[in-house]
């Protein structure tokens, strides 16, 4: 993905070019192994590993921007030799990378997730040590390339068409200062906001390029754009009130069409993302007519299934959406209703995660009463 800037230079404008990066490739290789001293049984020393770690405040971009080769070799293992008997081990080398990494190989097998501070993953393990079963030579480690995969976690994540006013949204609701412009594809890199409320409490919510019809497919930023969805506790669906239509060689699409679809490229990416809780915000309720066209479809945005069966099959979902909650808003202009949307969002994801907690506890007490069981006949 690519963030546009536009700077005056010399009276002109200049664009320039910041890349946001949420994927690299990387090579990595662990050290050899020292070379063991048969005469008195020595054990040359195991290579270093390379390990990645998950820490605060690392992007990709900072990764590749002191690592641009991207190659990662650990130190290799010492040789023994008659004033050391066991070779001294090759040195480790860490990888600082961003939370919410999944690292996978070249056949996109998952290796492992890094999804808290400090977690850690080897991703190359050095050589062992020549000893008695190696002939006392010590073992070469195999190279790998590894794709480190940004997933962003945040507890809320704005879903919508391009322009539908989810920047706007975030810069009135939070602390973020994302870009903001009547165009679309403003947004053209995540943007994290932080809500905060009166006893300290922090919801964070990420801000992603719009969707358009085809996202599933990497149609637009597709994939880009989606993956970021599945690690959020709540989808925070944004519609204009006055539909959208990318260009004029495209089919315009009404509030409610906007809805349906962007219900529609979420499963066909992902089924079970419907699984996760929704709520919907209608924006711009400030232009003309806005409340008239509301007050036509509020009553479909609230019950899609009774409505999604009037829609052509390759745009009507399977499955709906289940939104806990409605809002019509301006982002701009209606300070009063973005206040009660920042306080309802606290309570929606404060209700799903007791309903988590005490499906965890029914399931803990319905293992321990299985294990307290009486096995077989008793005999008295």
């Amino acid at each position: 993905m690519v963030f546009l800037s536009r700077i005056l230079h010399n009276g002109r404008v200049r664009v320039s070019y910041r890349k946001f990066i949420d994927s690299l490739r990387i090579y990595v290789r662990g050290g050899s192994g020292g070379m063991g001293f048969p005469k008195y049984g020595g054990i040359g020393g195991k290579g270093g590993s390379v390990i990645v770690v998950a820490a605060e405040g690392v992007t990709l971009k900072s990764l590749l921007d002191k690592n641009p080769t991207k190659r990662f070799v650990a130190g290799n293992g010492g040789n023994s030799h008659k004033n050391r008997i066991l070779g001294e081990p090759g040195a480790d080398i860490t990888i600082p990378v961003p939370v919410g990494i999944t690292v996978l190989n070249d056949f996109d097998q998952v290796l492992g997730e890094l999804n808290t501070d400090g977690s850690s993953l080897v991703v190359a393990y050095g050589g062992a040590g020549g000893n008695p079963l190696t002939q006392y030579s010590g073992q070469r480690a195999e190279p790998l390339s590894v794709k480190l995969d940004l997933k962003l976690i945040a507890d809320v994540g704005l879903v919508g068409f391009p322009n539908a006013g989810k920047s706007t949204l975030l810069r009135a609701i939070s602390r973020a200062k994302p870009e903001v412009a009547s165009y679309p594809f403003t947004t053209l890199r995540p943007n994290i906001g932080v809500l905060e409320y009166s006893d300290h409490r922090q919801i964070t919510m990420a801000d992603l390029p719009g969707l358009i019809e085809g996202a599933h497919m990497n149609i637009g930023m597709g994939h880009s754009f989606l993956k970021h969805v599945e690690r959020t506790k709540l989808l925070l669906l944004v519609a204009d009130i006055q539909g959208f239509q990318l260009g004029p060689q495209y089919p315009y699409r009404s509030c409610l069409d906007t809805v349906v679809l962007l219900n529609k490229e979420l499963e066909l990416y992902r089924d079970d993302l419907l699984d996760k809780p929704a709520m919907l915000v209608v924006n711009k309720m400030d232009v003309a007519e806005a409340q008239f066209k509301y007050d036509e479809v509020k009553d479909k945005l609230r019950y899609l299934a009774d409505v999604v069966g009037d829609y052509p099959e390759e745009l009507r979902p399977e499955r709906v959406l289940d939104f806990t909650e409605v809002m019509a808003i301006s982002a701009d202009t209606d300070p009063i209703g973005v206040e009660k949307l920042k306080h309802r969002i606290r309570e929606v994801l404060d209700f799903h995660a007791a309903l988590k907690q005490k499906d965890v506890e029914t399931s803990v007490i319905a293992t321990l009463r299985a294990q307290m069981a009486p096995k077989g006949p008793q005999m008295l």
